[in-house]
């Protein structure tokens, strides 16, 4: 499982996913459990995921991506928090 921490202006949300799927700033991109350690800018479009068969997902701006050791941490301006 990603431990998924999520902030933005208007809030912060946390949960815990199988699989997140990221809009990068060069090319869309799908996160794993075991990672490689990553920052990355991310692009106007949708942050989803997956968790125990149940899917979720939040539309951003802009933001930025940091993942290490099965944790992520996104930084995004949001209005769905």
């Amino acid at each position: 499982m990603i431990k998924v921490l999520i902030l933005s202006p208007g809030g912060m949300l946390e949960f815990q996913a199988d699989e997140v799927f990221l809009p990068g700033s060069f090319a869309p991109f799908e996160v794993l459990p075991g990672h490689a350690p990553i920052i990355s800018t991310l692009e106007a479009g949708r942050i989803r995921w997956r968790a125990g068969g149940e899917e979720g997902h939040i539309d951003i701006r802009s933001g930025t991506v940091r993942l290490v050791a099965d944790t992520m941490t996104i930084c995004a301006e949001s209005e769905d928090i």
